[in-house]
């Protein structure tokens, strides 16, 4: 936030054209972070926060460190099934409110 070579407009830009969006998501994306960032600075500008030594975490990496969970077929398919089920609730859910009962 302190860094004045940050740019939302340069980051929203690359990342635009990584992820092959069109120029009207480079405006919206720059947008939102000035306004994260600037609810943040209003919010901790007040705050004592303690002073770091190091902007790496050095402990509890396992935590925070991606893991890969095996699944047999059975558990892959309740998976599914469960995720089926939640969308087709999820859809009931919208279509009970819309309808304005």
């Amino acid at each position: 936030m302190a860094e004045p070579k940050n740019s939302p407009e340069q980051f929203a830009l690359r990342l635009c054209s990584d992820l092959g969006l069109g120029g009207e998501f480079e405006t919206a994306i720059a947008y939102s972070i000035r306004a994260q960032l600037t609810w943040h600075q209003s919010v901790y500008s007040d705050a004592q926060l303690p002073p770091t030594d190091s902007p790496f975490r050095n402990y509890d990496c396992d935590a925070w460190s991606p893991s890969i969970e095996v699944l047999s077929d059975a558990e892959m398919e309740k998976k599914l099934r469960d995720q089926d089920r939640n969308t087709r609730r999820m859809r009931r859910l919208a279509y009970n409110q819309g309808s304005g009962w």
